[in-house]
């Protein structure tokens, strides 16, 4: 079974191509990078509306295959940005009826849990995933993935993403960013907020650029990274104690970061887990997770009809049935 599968939930239109013994047959993308400032929505979708046809064609071309082997079409209805999600949909819909072949939702958040068990192999982790629109510990029970903990306002990524760009820092910022932390010599106390299980990461933002010009930049560069990630380590250590997992895994674009990866290994080590963290081509957004989490999801029969494929712009990971595991 060869399943196609569409991401388009903020900067990145992706298209994956995957078998059911989960081979990556493709996995070719396109990234809006904005001239300057944040993502703006609506010029994303633009960007993808472009690149969506020449995206699908390469990656066909990657997995040798037509279109007419495709046997579904997955797409990642939410979370994300409203035109950008309904870019991708509109192009999977297209798909599915030109070729007529069944639609699959899936959640994005799970996609990127589903495609990091793929490639790690590890069936039952606790996941800590980072990306710029989202920063969640999670991990599976009855049925559903539970959320131990998440930012309460902005997420990881976001928050390192706008400290990068006030620094002057080009596209991407958080490797520049922590590169400048390398030379980081003191720590320049900032906000730590953590509440109960969750993290708060406005407000340390907004202190560490208001800072800029009163600190060096490379010791603030490492302050702030030193907070933001210890935040994030102190409550995934506690889900880590408190759901007994044995093993941890690191997912979204902000776990090809070496600095947090360190310091989510000495979390587990010091609670005899093991880490792991997925492979960096597949950490970003991506449509080979979509395609795969898209397999999951149809072996057990859940399609979607065209006419109720509405994107779901907050759709939460713990709102989604995981009939796949057991």
């Amino acid at each position: 079974m060869i399943i196609l599968g569409i991401e388009s939930t903020a900067h990145t239109f992706g298209c994956g191509i995957v078998t059911s013994s989960g081979k990556i047959l493709a996995n070719v993308k396109s990234e809006y990078v904005p001239p300057s400032g944040g993502i703006h929505p609506r010029e994303a979708s633009q960007h993808h509306s472009l690149k969506a046809s020449s995206t699908i064609k390469k990656a066909l071309e990657e997995a040798k295959i037509n279109l007419n082997e495709v046997d579904a079409i997955a797409i990642s209805l939410g979370p994300g940005l409203g035109p950008c999600l309904r870019t991708g949909a509109t192009i999977a819909r297209a798909l599915a009826l030109l070729l007529d072949k069944p639609l699959i939702p899936v959640n994005h958040c799970i996609a990127h849990i589903e495609i990091g068990r793929l490639i790690t192999g590890e069936e039952d982790p606790l996941v800590v995933y980072v990306s710029g629109g989202n920063t969640i510990v999670s991990a599976f029970s009855d049925g559903r993935y539970r959320i131990f903990g998440e930012t309460l306002d902005i997420a990881l990524g976001n928050c390192l993403d706008v400290f990068a760009r006030h620094l002057g820092l080009q596209h991407p910022g958080v490797p520049k960013l922590e590169a400048m932390a390398e030379k980081g010599r003191n720590f320049i106390p900032l906000p730590y907020i953590v509440k109960g299980q969750d993290v708060s990461y406005s407000g340390l933002l907004t202190t560490a650029i208001r800072k800029i010009g009163q600190f060096d930049q490379f010791d603030l560069s490492m302050s702030l990274l030193e907070v933001a990630y210890g935040m994030l380590a102190e409550v995934a250590e506690r889900a880590l104690a408190h759901t007994e997992k044995s093993s941890l895994l690191l997912t979204g674009g902000v776990a090809r970061s070496p600095r947090l990866q360190r310091i989510l290994k000495l979390v587990c080590e010091e609670h005899s887990a093991k880490f792991y963290v997925v492979s960096p081509e597949l950490a970003g957004d991506n449509g080979a997770m979509i395609a795969w989490t898209g397999y999951l999801a149809f072996k057990e029969n859940v399609t979607i009809p065209i006419e109720s494929s509405y994107i779901k712009s907050k759709w939460r990971l713990d709102e989604v049935e995981i009939p796949w595991r057991k």
